[in-house]
């Protein structure tokens, strides 16, 4: 039985088989093969853009071949593990074990123990100090690095801001020491963003070794595909994008990516047109996304779209906007783009806990951007909030339940009696590194259920409302290993051997094995989820973000003191991001 046997056998054979349109040349002659594994599915991974954009700046060096491998389901790894095949590449079905570089990306907590999955299909050990050199370099990545420690026992290299040059002078080290392990690591230890845990020197459990992060100094001259892979399958987003801007001029303090991915740097107009252009060229696509945290928030975003909407127009492809603050939403947006539905984060229920959580947007701006929704011709509203922010109380929770019969109220003006539909998801505050709000505790799992059986209460006395919520169990994990240390890696390790994989995936994740796991390792998990005094070293504090831990710091005393602080656009707030790179949306406002 051979690798490509299998398929015939899996529920879905297209994750494996590979051939897609746009595919470069993998047969080119290399001094380096790179793998990126993705800890999920082939549909998930492949709406990965990031994934997308190193793919393609890799396989366009001479020197490099550059491949994907998703993680397979689980009906596909028990038949590997049945017949002792190694988990292959997608392109020439290659084993992992083979390759010289293979690059996991981490995008989210409860995909750790994905990644030993990865590892063990592989036939790879998990520790980093358990491999020689006769195994790939596993190189570590994405926003989930923002507090490495709990994945660093089982990576080489984890490289930590933006990948696209990390990656390549990682790669080009790789070339240049061929078989030499420890030259590498040596080398690579001096590139900007890559952490290389077995070199840094560790106090009290705790790194003490200085890494900055990479950083993308001029977004508008990065690589950028323009022949992306197109999928041989649906996939979770199944559409190109262009991205328009790296960071978040917002600031809202429970946002890592909004900390992370600072300073804010723009692709120019003119990029953005060309992109367009090509993206609808190479693939063919019937709609096109513009991604970035806040896409509405572009310098003259209507600009944009005008531009591009007669080209998309001609070629009958759809404009998606996927992410949208209510304070940014314009009605010309929506004489362009796909009316499916609107979708809007006010976070929280009242103006009290909106200004604690510095999310800037008032409920003027909540009534004004959903009639304009509803005058252009938009029929369904979903509402992002979260339940157990800080300082949040039942009155906060009520605010929720008053926005929706406001939305209602307007839709009546607006509509008459048309029917309109209204979805609440409420997931539950995790407390994240390098945000204003690490430092607090996450509320109890207790109290996580019983405010949202109140929330639950609240909206059945609104008609035709849907509600949706997030497992406090799965929250409560995710807090544990987002502010955890080195300990956690023989968590991740005790809980995949007793059967925890796709954590991510509803009915797959079994908190009964990590309850067992925690409690047969004697894991004190309060010491994560009950937050950090102010002047304790965190786990993540040598890591230089460009945002400095004073900053973070003011932002947490004047949440409490229920302050805002005006958005980046009006000026900039010196959280010290600026040291990376200029951050040109000022310029362009």
């Amino acid at each position: 039985m051979e690798y490509k046997d299998l398929f015939l056998l899996v529920e879905k054979p297209a994750r494996y088989a590979g051939g897609e349109f746009n595919l470069p040349d993998i047969n080119k002659p290399h001094k380096v093969k790179y793998c990126i594994a993705f800890p999920d599915v082939y549909e998930v991974g492949m709406s990965n853009l990031g994934i997308q954009i190193i793919y393609d700046i890799l396989n366009k060096d001479k020197d490099i071949v550059c491949e994907r491998c998703f993680a397979p389901w689980t009906d596909m790894g028990e038949l590997l593990k049945k017949y002792d095949i190694p988990l292959c590449s997608i392109e020439t079905k290659t084993p992992l074990k083979d390759f010289d570089i293979l690059g996991i990306s981490v995008q989210y907590e409860l995909a750790y123990t994905s990644i030993l999955y990865l590892l063990d299909l592989a036939k790879i050990p998990f520790y980093a100090k358990d491999r020689d050199g006769s195994y790939p370099l596993i190189v570590g990545g994405g926003p989930c690095v923002a507090n490495p420690e709990p994945l660093a026992d089982f990576f080489d290299i984890i490289v930590i801001g933006d990948g696209e040059e990390a990656n390549l002078k990682l790669t080009k080290l790789a070339a240049e020491y061929k078989g030499d392990k420890q030259r590498i690591l040596k080398e690579a230890a001096k590139i900007e963003g890559c952490y290389v845990p077995s070199l840094c020197a560790v106090e009290n459990g705790l790194c003490v070794t200085p890494v900055k992060k990479a950083c993308v100094k001029d977004l508008d001259k990065a690589p950028y595909p323009e022949k992306p892979l197109v999928p041989n399958m649906e996939v979770v987003h199944n559409r190109p994008v262009v991205e328009l801007y790296r960071g978040c001029y917002a600031g809202c303090r429970f946002c890592q990516a909004c900390f992370f991915y600072r300073p804010i740097r723009i692709r120019e107009k003119g990029t953005v047109e060309r992109l367009t252009e090509e993206l609808i060229k190479s693939t063919g696509t019937e709609e096109l996304g513009f991604s970035s945290l806040s896409s509405g928030d572009y310098p003259d975003i209507c600009s944009v779209i005008d531009s591009v909407y007669g080209l998309c127009k001609q070629k009958n492809v759809k404009i998606q906007f996927p992410s949208l603050r209510l304070d940014s939403y314009h009605p010309a947006l929506s004489e362009s783009t796909r009316k499916s539905g609107l979708t809007f984060a006010p976070e929280a229920g009242t103006q009290r806990l909106r200004d604690v959580i510095n999310k800037n947007i008032t409920d003027e701006d909540i009534d004004r951007t959903t009639r304009a929704a509803f005058s252009q011709g938009y029929r369904s509203v979903k509402l992002y909030f979260m339940v157990g922010l800080p300082t949040e109380t039942d009155d906060d929770l009520r605010g929720i339940a008053n926005i929706v019969r406001r939305i209602k109220e307007i839709h009546y003006e607006v509509h008459g009696n048309r029917a309109v539909s209204i979805s609440v998801s409420a997931s539950i505050f995790v407390p994240k590194p390098l945000t204003p709000f690490q430092w607090v505790p996450q509320i109890p799992f207790e109290e996580m259920e019983r405010r949202q059986q109140f929330l639950r209460n609240e909206l059945r006395k609104i008609k035709g409302v849907s509600f949706h919520w997030h497992e406090p169990a799965v929250s409560w994990l995710e807090a544990v290993f987002a502010r955890g240390d080195r300990s956690l890696s023989k968590l991740v390790e005790d809980a995949y051997l007793h059967g925890a994989v796709f954590d991510g995936w509803t009915d797959k994740f079994r908190f009964d094995v990590w309850k067992e796991s925690i409690e047969r390792l004697n894991i004190d998990t309060n010491k994560y989820t009950g937050g950090y005094g102010l002047d304790a070293r965190l786990p993540w504090d040598f890591i230089d973000f460009g945002v400095t831990k004073k900053y973070l710091l003011n932002e947490y005393k004047m949440a409490l003191e229920g302050k805002v602080t005006p958005s980046c656009k009006l000026g900039c707030r010196a959280c010290g991001a600026s040291k990376y790179a200029d951050c040109k949306i000022q310029k362009n406002w």
